[in-house]
Protein backbone atom coordinates (compact mmCIF):
# COMPACT_ATOMS: atom_id res chain seq x y z
CA UNK A 1 0.00 0.00 0.00
CA UNK A 2 1.65 3.50 -0.71
CA UNK A 3 0.88 6.59 1.15
CA UNK A 4 0.36 8.67 -2.29
CA UNK A 5 -3.17 7.06 -2.62
CA UNK A 6 -4.50 8.34 0.38
CA UNK A 7 -3.24 11.80 -0.59
CA UNK A 8 -5.42 12.45 -3.79
CA UNK A 9 -8.82 12.88 -2.36
CA UNK A 10 -10.99 12.10 0.80
CA UNK A 11 -12.54 9.46 -1.17
CA UNK A 12 -8.88 7.82 -2.03
CA UNK A 13 -8.38 7.75 1.53
CA UNK A 14 -11.91 6.29 2.97
CA UNK A 15 -10.75 3.52 0.17
CA UNK A 16 -7.23 2.78 2.08
CA UNK A 17 -9.37 2.62 5.20
CA UNK A 18 -11.75 0.02 3.97
CA UNK A 19 -8.97 -1.90 2.16
CA UNK A 20 -7.53 -1.88 5.50
CA UNK A 21 -10.35 -3.59 6.86
CA UNK A 22 -10.88 -5.78 4.39
CA UNK A 23 -6.97 -7.31 4.48
CA UNK A 24 -7.44 -7.39 8.21
CA UNK A 25 -10.74 -9.06 8.16
CA UNK A 26 -9.18 -11.83 5.88
CA UNK A 27 -5.65 -12.20 7.93
CA UNK A 28 -3.65 -10.69 5.08
CA UNK A 29 -0.29 -8.99 5.64
CA UNK A 30 -0.03 -5.17 4.49
CA UNK A 31 2.58 -3.86 3.70
CA UNK A 32 2.89 0.05 3.76
CA UNK A 33 5.51 2.55 1.97
CA UNK A 34 4.70 5.73 3.26
CA UNK A 35 5.87 7.63 -0.28
CA UNK A 36 5.70 10.80 1.11
CA UNK A 37 4.73 13.32 -1.78
CA UNK A 38 4.37 17.03 -0.20
CA UNK A 39 3.28 18.80 -3.13
CA UNK A 40 0.11 16.67 -2.53
CA UNK A 41 -0.43 17.89 1.07
CA UNK A 42 0.74 19.41 3.94
CA UNK A 43 3.66 18.21 6.21
CA UNK A 44 0.96 17.64 9.21
CA UNK A 45 -2.11 16.58 7.09
CA UNK A 46 0.65 13.62 6.09
CA UNK A 47 2.11 13.36 9.65
CA UNK A 48 -1.41 12.67 11.10
CA UNK A 49 -2.58 10.30 7.95
CA UNK A 50 0.32 7.92 7.22
CA UNK A 51 1.08 7.55 10.90
CA UNK A 52 -2.44 6.54 11.08
CA UNK A 53 -2.32 4.36 8.68
CA UNK A 54 1.03 2.79 9.82
CA UNK A 55 -0.61 1.82 12.96
CA UNK A 56 -3.19 -0.51 11.61
CA UNK A 57 -0.19 -2.08 9.05
CA UNK A 58 1.98 -5.00 9.40
CA UNK A 59 5.04 -4.12 7.47
CA UNK A 60 6.61 -0.17 7.14
CA UNK A 61 8.96 0.56 4.70
CA UNK A 62 9.85 4.56 5.51
CA UNK A 63 12.62 5.97 3.62
CA UNK A 64 14.76 7.75 6.00
CA UNK A 65 13.59 11.00 5.00
CA UNK A 66 10.33 10.32 5.58
CA UNK A 67 10.87 8.35 8.70
CA UNK A 68 12.41 11.92 9.98
CA UNK A 69 8.96 13.16 8.90
CA UNK A 70 6.92 11.16 10.50
CA UNK A 71 8.62 10.14 14.27
CA UNK A 72 10.98 13.34 14.07
CA UNK A 73 14.24 11.14 14.42
CA UNK A 74 16.61 10.60 11.61
CA UNK A 75 18.29 7.51 13.11
CA UNK A 76 16.92 4.79 11.83
CA UNK A 77 16.76 2.58 14.73
CA UNK A 78 14.39 5.63 16.99
CA UNK A 79 12.27 4.92 13.16
CA UNK A 80 11.61 1.91 13.67
CA UNK A 81 11.51 1.76 17.34
CA UNK A 82 8.22 4.28 16.70
CA UNK A 83 6.35 2.13 14.33
CA UNK A 84 7.01 -1.08 16.24
CA UNK A 85 5.71 0.94 19.46
CA UNK A 86 2.30 1.59 17.52
CA UNK A 87 2.01 -2.29 15.87
CA UNK A 88 3.87 -2.94 13.08
CA UNK A 89 5.25 -6.50 13.27
CA UNK A 90 8.40 -5.29 10.60
CA UNK A 91 9.82 -2.10 10.04
CA UNK A 92 12.84 -1.72 7.09
CA UNK A 93 14.23 2.18 7.30
CA UNK A 94 15.45 2.68 3.22
CA UNK A 95 18.96 4.30 3.73
CA UNK A 96 19.89 4.83 0.23
CA UNK A 97 22.90 4.02 -0.59
CA UNK A 98 23.87 2.68 2.65
CA UNK A 99 21.70 -0.28 2.80
CA UNK A 100 18.62 -0.54 4.61
CA UNK A 101 18.35 -1.07 8.38
CA UNK A 102 15.25 -3.51 9.45
CA UNK A 103 13.56 -4.42 13.11
CA UNK A 104 11.06 -6.80 14.48
CA UNK A 105 10.38 -7.85 17.97
CA UNK A 106 13.46 -9.68 18.45
CA UNK A 107 15.63 -9.23 15.03
CA UNK A 108 17.37 -6.27 14.21
CA UNK A 109 20.16 -5.36 11.77
CA UNK A 110 21.47 -2.89 8.87
CA UNK A 111 22.17 -4.56 5.29
CA UNK A 112 24.59 -2.91 3.42
CA UNK A 113 23.54 -1.49 0.10
CA UNK A 114 25.55 -2.10 -3.65
CA UNK A 115 27.39 -0.15 -5.33
CA UNK A 116 26.31 1.08 -8.18
CA UNK A 117 29.18 2.87 -10.50
CA UNK A 118 27.38 5.86 -12.38
CA UNK A 119 23.85 7.11 -10.62
CA UNK A 120 21.92 8.01 -14.12
CA UNK A 121 18.16 8.33 -12.07
CA UNK A 122 16.48 7.47 -8.17
CA UNK A 123 13.45 7.52 -9.72
CA UNK A 124 12.36 3.97 -8.73
CA UNK A 125 14.72 2.88 -6.60
CA UNK A 126 12.26 2.80 -3.72
CA UNK A 127 9.67 0.71 -5.36
CA UNK A 128 12.45 -1.59 -6.61
CA UNK A 129 13.32 -2.34 -2.92
CA UNK A 130 9.78 -2.69 -2.48
CA UNK A 131 9.41 -5.36 -4.99
CA UNK A 132 12.66 -7.09 -4.23
CA UNK A 133 11.71 -7.16 -0.40
CA UNK A 134 8.16 -8.57 -1.13
CA UNK A 135 9.62 -11.21 -3.83
CA UNK A 136 11.78 -12.48 -0.95
CA UNK A 137 9.30 -12.39 1.48
CA UNK A 138 6.80 -14.83 -0.63
CA UNK A 139 9.44 -17.05 -1.43
CA UNK A 140 9.61 -17.44 2.28
CA UNK A 141 13.05 -16.13 3.17
CA UNK A 142 14.07 -14.40 6.85
CA UNK A 143 14.22 -10.52 6.85
CA UNK A 144 17.80 -10.18 6.29
CA UNK A 145 17.83 -12.13 2.60
CA UNK A 146 14.82 -10.19 2.09
CA UNK A 147 16.16 -7.10 2.93
CA UNK A 148 19.29 -7.32 0.90
CA UNK A 149 17.57 -8.76 -2.23
CA UNK A 150 15.41 -5.29 -2.05
CA UNK A 151 18.52 -3.58 -1.45
CA UNK A 152 19.88 -5.27 -4.49
CA UNK A 153 16.88 -4.60 -6.93
CA UNK A 154 16.64 -1.25 -5.74
CA UNK A 155 20.20 -0.78 -6.94
CA UNK A 156 19.28 -1.87 -10.43
CA UNK A 157 16.77 1.01 -10.71
CA UNK A 158 19.39 3.77 -10.62
CA UNK A 159 21.24 2.95 -13.35
CA UNK A 160 18.85 3.97 -15.85
CA UNK A 161 16.41 6.89 -16.67
CA UNK A 162 12.98 5.96 -15.23
CA UNK A 163 11.38 4.49 -12.77
CA UNK A 164 11.06 1.00 -13.55
CA UNK A 165 13.29 0.78 -16.63
CA UNK A 166 16.02 -1.16 -14.55
CA UNK A 167 14.21 -3.79 -13.13
CA UNK A 168 15.45 -7.14 -14.12
CA UNK A 169 13.40 -9.98 -14.67
CA UNK A 170 13.88 -13.39 -12.44
CA UNK A 171 15.88 -14.89 -14.77
CA UNK A 172 18.46 -12.17 -14.71
CA UNK A 173 18.85 -12.25 -11.03
CA UNK A 174 20.33 -15.05 -8.85
CA UNK A 175 19.62 -13.67 -4.94
CA UNK A 176 22.47 -16.08 -3.45
CA UNK A 177 25.03 -14.60 -5.62
CA UNK A 178 26.98 -11.94 -3.39
CA UNK A 179 27.91 -9.12 -5.37
CA UNK A 180 28.18 -5.99 -4.26
CA UNK A 181 28.46 -3.91 -7.49
CA UNK A 182 26.35 -3.38 -10.97
CA UNK A 183 27.69 -1.61 -13.44
CA UNK A 184 25.67 1.07 -15.23
CA UNK A 185 23.25 -0.38 -17.55
CA UNK A 186 22.17 1.27 -20.83
CA UNK A 187 18.15 1.46 -21.26
CA UNK A 188 16.90 -0.32 -24.10
CA UNK A 189 13.69 1.04 -25.70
Amino acid sequence: MSGITPALSESCKETVDEAIKLAKKHKKTIIFDPNIRLKLWSEEKARQVLMEIAGQVDIVLPGIEEGKLLTGSSDPEEIAEVFLNQGAKVVVVKLGSEGAYFATESEKAHVSGFQVDEVVDTAGAGDGFAAGFISGLLRGWGYAKAVKFGNRIGAYALSVEGDMEGYPFWGQVNPNQSQKKFLVRKCVR
